[in-house]
């Protein structure tokens, strides 16, 4: 499928304060998406919980996680985001995608509307 970048905006879910992150990856295979520990701090995002992540060397990285809104094409999804270290890359993740109800255009490498969620009905 290849990779692209896209342009997201997170939130401060408790004071509306934005900010802009040009050219984040879109990777459909990390769970969590990635953001510059300096752009949630000044949004006074608060850590949350740690989490361990395996890299593919092996070695495992301990990351801080908050709550942020994220926007992306056009939508919006509260969501649990990590707090990245100089160095780590920006990603936006599966989670994130789901919870935007994107999915990947693979010829046009954009983000479009999923269409309709699967839902659970009573018989």
């Amino acid at each position: 499928m290849g990779t692209f970048r896209i342009d997201i905006e997170v939130e401060s879910p408790a004071t509306g304060a934005r900010r802009s992150i040009q050219s984040a990856l879109v990777d459909t295979r990390a769970e969590l998406s990635w953001i510059p520990a300096i752009t949630l701090e000044e949004l006074a995002i608060q850590p949350r919980k740690v989490w361990h992540f395996r890299q593919a060397d092996g070695t495992v990285l301990e990351r801080w996680t908050g709550f942020v809104i994220v926007r992306v094409a056009g939508t919006e999804t509260a969501d649990e985001v990590v707090f990245g270290h100089p160095g780590d890359m920006i990603l936006l993740g599966a989670r994130s995608l789901e919870g935007l109800n994107l999915r990947i255009e693979p010829v046009s490498k954009k983000l479009v509307d999923a269409g309709p969620a699967p839902a659970a009905c009573a018989a």
